[in-house]
């Protein structure tokens, strides 16, 4: 009996000191992906959660990745439905086309362009440096993402704009390095999820991740 005030010091300690084992474990396989990665394809399904109606949009497609430079991500998703869309992001820019509506617009990032750095390389081909520079760190722990499984880690943003927009993010990283799924949580408990399956890394091009749309197509910069 007199072992268990030792056992309640010490079981909280080794948890501590396992957890952020497993943690590095998975950043180091993020940075083994990181280090070879350029390019990739995936389908996609995206959720937006609205919490106070509890309703789910769903939408499914496909996403092309390119990453030429650790510091230039572009990249295209195609989503099918009935808002169907075509978004790319090159640079500062970002342009979504409207095939129903033969319709581009086209946004100019300006000051948001570094959030947009920030979130979209979580998945793609981001380091442990990249995240640690922005994010504080948790392990959250063993899951499943579509059949393979995964380790679920907590990003919490340090910035406080980008803790603004998305207080909370989560990824699951499978035993690969690939991220499966992204969750960004907003304020009020709606949030944004993505899940990408038959994942292929692949040599991407420029014309890969451009639109590709008709040339009567309409322009607008609704910025503007």
């Amino acid at each position: 009996m007199r072992c268990l005030p030792l056992l309640s010091v010490l079981i909280p300690i080794f948890g501590i000191l396992g957890a952020d084992t497993s943690l590095q474990t998975v950043l180091a396989r993020m940075d083994s992906v990181s280090a070879k990665f350029h390019g990739l394809r995936a389908d996609v399904k995206q959720v937006a959660h609205t919490e106070i109606v509890q309703s789910d949009e769903v939408e499914i497609g496909k996403i092309v990745v390119r990453r030429p430079s650790p510091k230039d991500l572009r990249m295209r998703v195609e989503l099918q439905g009935a808002n169907a869309r075509t978004v790319s992001f090159l640079g500062t820019k970002a342009q979504m086309y409207f095939p129903k509506m033969n319709t581009v617009q086209e946004y100019t990032l300006g000051k948001f362009s570094k959030f947009k750095d920030q979130l979209f390389t979580l998945g793609f081909g981001s380091t442990s440096k990249d995240l640690e520079a922005s994010y504080s760190l948790q392990l959250g722990g063993p899951d499943v993402v579509a059949g393979h499984p995964a380790t679920r880690i907590v990003l919490l943003p340090k910035e406080q704009q980008m803790r603004s927009m998305f207080p909370k993010i989560e990824l699951w990283v499978l035993d690969s390095g690939f991220v499966a799924q992204q969750k960004l949580y907003e304020t009020g408990g709606d949030y944004l999820m993505a899940t990408y399956t038959n994942m292929e890394q692949a040599n991407v091009t420029d014309a890969d991740v451009k639109l590709n749309v008709p040339k009567n197509a309409k322009w607008e910069t609704p910025q503007k």
